[in-house]
């Protein structure tokens, strides 16, 4: 078989329990073989950087260094011509469309057969997608719903005064008004205040809402 028609494969994922197996068997397929290893972001964006000449990337998505989003992206603008399938342990709505998103044409999860991510393989390097029109239009209305419901935060976030993010990020911590009061050296009542004006903007009814949208936006964490 000549060159021309061996679909030459990368494989991107940490781990060598999954990756070395998969490699064997890809490579042991007639017209396909295995032209690149990375077992992290790092390793897998200074094998690209060299200019490799890649068909199918099989990346997995949550690497030690970062996600396999982000090479999927830099693999479809450095070359274009490469199809890339997205193999994740999760089921994340929002991960998969932002995959998608970045120029993923296919999905599956680790889970499946080895011999289902072959087939898959063979599918994108005869250039058929794995995924369906629908599919890609509701990966991609999911993305832009999620920019713009980050955006609406961010919005409500920087309208919060440097005095209430403290207050929200104390109550988020579990202290009582009287110890928030306290701590900030003011009145019961200002706090009282602050709170009031706090759930306003964001424009929630309760205490527990707002500690919801503090975690929600990052404004407080939970140990």
């Amino acid at each position: 078989m000549s060159e021309a028609n061996v679909t030459r494969i990368m494989l991107v994922d940490d781990h060598a329990s999954f990756r070395e197996p998969l490699a064997f068997m890809l490579d042991h397929e007639p017209g396909l073989t295995v032209v690149a290893q990375a077992g992290s972001l790092a390793q897998a964006n200074e094998i690209l950087s060299g200019q490799p000449e890649i068909d199918v990337a099989a990346v997995d998505l949550d690497l030690p260094d970062g996600s396999g989003i982000d090479f999927i992206d830099h693999l479809s603008r450095r070359l274009p011509s490469a199809s890339a399938l997205l193999l994740s342990s999760f089921s994340d709505r929002a991960l998969i469309a932002r995959a998608i998103e970045a120029g993923a044409a296919g999905v599956m999860h680790k889970s499946v057969q080895l011999g289902d991510i072959t087939t898959a393989v063979k599918s994108l390097a005869s250039g058929r997608s794995l995924l369906s029109q629908t599919e890609i239009i509701g990966a991609l209305r999911l993305v832009s719903q999620q920019r713009t419901k980050d955006h609406e935060t961010r919005i409500v976030v920087s309208s919060l005064t440097p005095r209430e993010k403290e207050v929200l990020k104390a109550l988020a911590e579990g202290w009582s008004d009287k110890e928030i009061a306290e701590h900030l050296y003011v009145g019961l009542g200002t706090i009282r205040t602050h709170i009031t004006s706090i759930l306003q903007k964001l424009q929630v009814n309760s205490r527990q809402q707002a500690l919801l949208f503090a975690i929600r936006s990052g404004l407080a964490t939970i140990d």
